[in-house]
């Protein structure tokens, strides 16, 4: 199964496009949300977390995220630490799921795809881009948060510059009738290279 990675800064509106894409018929892997899930669910992600963090990464309700965002939140090595956990399961699950899916090629989703080097365990990368200022107006409309807030966000992220730099494919996300056609053009490319490769 030809695999493709799709990736996009904050309010850019890689899942705009995500759906589109499955509009035509296309599977899609939503890493961060599976990722969440993993870290619920999954025996060997939970004893790896308890592992690493303690007991009291779970509560009675389940996986206690306030106490592990606070243990990796400006802490590089514990963060490391917890991506080397949660990457290798999420890698796959992903795997896995693909094999099961029908189509010329598969999406995964993922906000971090180039920063935890996940580049490698696909065949061709997508990068959705979208102008700062606009960016800023979906998220504070979408999330209720203050402009300050969403400009903190972006700014811990790559830039769209440096994503375009790595990613094989782009798609500027502004108007949504021209992003319905240039997402209709990817897909055709992408049928393309997934038949020839």
């Amino acid at each position: 199964m030809y695999k493709v990675g799709i990736t996009g800064g904050i309010g850019s509106g890689k899942s705009t496009v995500c759906r589109i894409l499955g509009e035509h018929g296309v599977a899609v892997y939503d890493a961060d949300s599976r990722a969440k899930e993993l870290m619920a669910t999954s025996v060997e992600v939970r004893s790896a977390l308890i592992e690493s963090f303690g007991a009291e990464c779970f509560t009675s309700e389940g996986l206690n995220r306030s106490y592990l965002a606070e243990r990796v939140f400006n802490n590089a090595e514990q963060l490391a630490t917890l991506n080397s956990i949660v990457h290798p399961a999420v890698i796959r699950d992903f795997e896995q799921w693909a094999e099961q899916q029908e189509g010329s090629y598969v999406l995964f989703e993922s906000a971090i795809l180039f920063e935890a080097g996940l580049e490698d365990r696909v065949d061709a990368t997508v990068a959705v881009m979208a102008p700062e200022a606009l960016r800023v107006e979906r998220v504070m409309e979408r999330e209720g948060w203050t402009k300050e807030q969403v400009i903190a966000r972006i700014k811990n992220q790559l830039s769209d510059d440096e994503r375009a730099d790595r990613a094989k494919y782009g798609v500027v996300n502004i108007d949504f009738e021209d992003l319905e056609e240039d997402v209709a053009q990817l897909h055709r490319r992408l049928s393309y290279d997934a038949q020839h490769k």
